[in-house]
């Protein structure tokens, strides 16, 4: 077999995935660059003619690791709203009066939540996985392999949603102990073998159509191939692609063994315990988060509070602040944890607050207006982070890997302002609160997230 330098290209790709990922606090980067890795190995030393029948077998190790937190979270908000739409049809079905409101499905009697848990991911992500195989073993059509993959996602979030609307039937017959404990989870088991049951039937049928017609036991023969009596055995042979992956193997250890154990610099700052409740005419009232968020956000000092003015117009003032973000705690952008909530984003721009500066730099901050049935909120956010104001989540990665390799810091906030809008509010009314009391209380925030 021939040895490929173009492995060895893969190897340095996955390499320098593995340091942004670790700087960046990405991890999913870091997991994927362990695959590219592995899948540059397997070229170098197999060459582009054998590494043709590994591809795809290597390529099922991606499904091993979990979407980017930034995905997931999108990925899963929206789902949760759509199994909540589909579970509530099915309950009607059934001639039982159910309201919802986001995620959350009101039986009157009983509220059934439909959590990250139940967004139908727990399914998709396995199913997924087992449909990639079917689909690369099965003997059939290209079309015919891609609708067998393609197919595992509305599979699962059909089947899911039906699993949401028997439990929610459940409930208003046998009461609230059929939506947890062992019940709750079996259910989960059985809707899942469905889905395969599912995806198995599709095969069969997808066997029976176009020219090379099949029954589902051909469509998956598997041709063992007979060895040969006198073999030729052909070895690998060393070669200078296989001295170089050796060299930049050691590159990759000694690169990722900096990153991870790189420390970074945390700048003296104020506690929020300090900040002041009363910013011109506005009188503050702090709150608390509970101790599940806590642990889910892993900040190192935070406040939130709400703050109300002469005229009545109550906003919501938020910073998280982070000492070090490359020890696997990061800022969560709204955009990711609003949906969960059962929010819907309406609309989401970016806006220049008008004489207002922060780190010396005009404030542009994320727009966005949200809705929750009748009720809606305007919420302003920006990441402040080192020095700089940033409102792309993207950017907000990048400059976390830059100043972590040149300045040892990655230290950071991020700040949102929500003000609601009331019935028959005019928005403009709303903006204007909330573009004042961001005047306020940015010039604030220096002692508390520094430069």
């Amino acid at each position: 077999m021939k040895s490929s330098y173009a492995g060895l290209v893969l190897v340095a790709a996955g390499g320098a995935l593995l340091f942004l990922g670790l700087l960046a606090t990405t991890h999913t980067l870091a997991q994927y660059s362990v695959v590219i890795v592995i899948m540059g190995l397997a070229l170098t030393f197999l060459g582009w003619r054998a590494f043709k029948l590994v591809f795809a077998p290597l390529f099922l190790l991606f499904f091993m690791v979990p979407l980017p937190p930034f995905v997931f979270n999108n990925l899963s908000g929206k789902l949760q709203l759509i199994s909540s739409e589909i579970g509530v049809a099915v309950i009607r079905l059934f001639d039982i009066s159910v309201y919802l409101e986001g995620n959350v499905i009101d039986l009157g009697s009983y509220k059934l939540q439909v959590v990250e848990a139940c967004s139908g991911l727990r399914y998709l992500f396995p199913l997924a996985s087992l449909s990639f195989v079917a689909a690369y073993i099965y003997k059939g059509a290209l079309w015919k392999k891609a609708i067998i993959f393609l197919s595992s996602a509305p599979i699962t979030v059909l089947m899911n949603s039906f699993r949401i609307g028997v439990i929610g039937v459940l409930v208003e017959y046998g009461g609230p102990g059929q939506a947890e404990g062992f019940l709750h989870d079996f259910e989960g088991w059985v809707i899942f073998m469905a889905c395969i049951a599912i995806l198995v039937l599709e095969m069969a049928v997808l066997a029976k159509i176009g020219k090379n017609k099949m029954t589902l036991a051909e469509a998956f023969g598997i041709d063992i191939p007979v060895p040969p009596e006198n073999p030729d055995r052909r070895y690998v042979k060393s070669g200078a692609p296989h001295y170089l992956f050796l060299v930049l193997a050691g590159v990759v250890t000694a690169g990722a063994v900096y990153a991870q154990n790189a420390e970074n610099r945390v700048p003296e700052r104020r506690l929020f315990v300090g900040f002041p409740m009363e910013l011109a005419e506005w009188k503050g009232n702090e709150d608390k988060l509970e101790t599940i968020y806590l642990d889910a956000l892993k900040l190192d000092d935070y406040l939130i509070a709400d703050y109300r003015n002469d005229a009545g117009q109550q906003i919501n003032f938020y910073v998280a602040y982070y000492g070090d973000q490359t020890a696997g705690a990061a800022a969560h952008s709204p955009r990711s944890c609003i949906p969960g909530g059962g929010w819907q984003i309406k609309n989401h721009d970016v806006v220049s607050v008008e004489g207002v500066q922060a780190h010396g730099q005009p404030l542009e901050v994320n727009r966005m207006i949200i809705a929750k049935g009748d009720y809606r909120q305007l919420v302003y956010y920006w990441f402040q982070q080192r020095g700089r104001v940033i409102n792309n989540e993207y950017w907000v990665k990048w400059y976390l890997f830059q100043d972590a390799l040149t300045r040892h810091r990655t230290d950071g906030a991020l700040v949102r302002l929500t003000i609601p809008i009331q019935p028959g509010q005019d928005l403009a009314d709303a903006e204007e609160a909330l573009q004042e009391f961001a005047g306020v209380v940015v010039p604030k925030l220096g002692p508390y997230v520094p430069e």
